[in-house]
């Protein structure tokens, strides 16, 4: 019994180290001003399923893409109601939201509607074929916490790498009105 609980103990520090070393491959993020990469994926806002596209989304103003670990996490929990609550401020400054994480497009739908309150797009990643684009993957099918603000122009505008949760909203609303300020001359 011992010895199941040390290897155990052994695999769990072993994902932990996994997860960590893997967190510092991802901290290369994608830099302020480079292009976003292209995408097109499967996304849920509350029960209908929808195709999204980068250049699609992008026509219509600055575009907040988040990746999150997994669906009905309490991170990823918490994070969804942060965005959903604050959806009238990203609206307001003219930006879509949307989340991706490698959870299935039908997960994606309960979760918009359990726990996102169908605010905004939830799109399923599987494979994290677009995190691995946007160097938000973390470990096997878990994507990194990482926020971008992608400006109109198809360029980034800010990111943020961080499995807390709790700034990840205030963050990005901040680099969305700095975007939308008044250039000074």
């Amino acid at each position: 019994m011992l010895q199941r609980i040390a290897l155990a103990l052994a695999g769990l520090f072993g994902l932990v180290a996994v997860g960590v070393l893997g967190a510092r491959r991802v901290s290369a993020r994608l830099a302020n001003g480079a292009t976003a990469p292209e995408f097109t994926l499967q996304a849920a806002k509350g029960d209908e399923v929808h195709t999204v596209d980068l250049k699609s989304a992008l026509a219509a103003g600055p575009v907040v893409l988040y990746f999150f670990p997994k669906s009905f996490t309490p991170g990823c929990t918490m994070e969804a109601h942060l965005f959903s609550e604050r959806i009238g401020d990203f609206t307001q400054l003219g930006a879509t939201v949307i989340g991706v994480s490698a959870d299935d497009i039908a997960t994606q739908q309960r979760f918009s509607n359990h726990e996102c309150n169908a605010a905004f797009l939830v799109a399923s990643d599987p494979g994290l074929t677009v995190a691995k684009k946007y160097s938000a993957a973390l470990v096997g099918s878990i994507a990194n916490r990482t926020s971008y603000v992608i400006a109109p122009d198809g360029t980034i505008a800010y990111a943020y790498t961080n499995l807390d949760a709790s700034k990840h909203v205030e963050n990005t609303l901040a680099a969305l009105r700095e975007l939308n300020a008044p250039a000074k001359t």
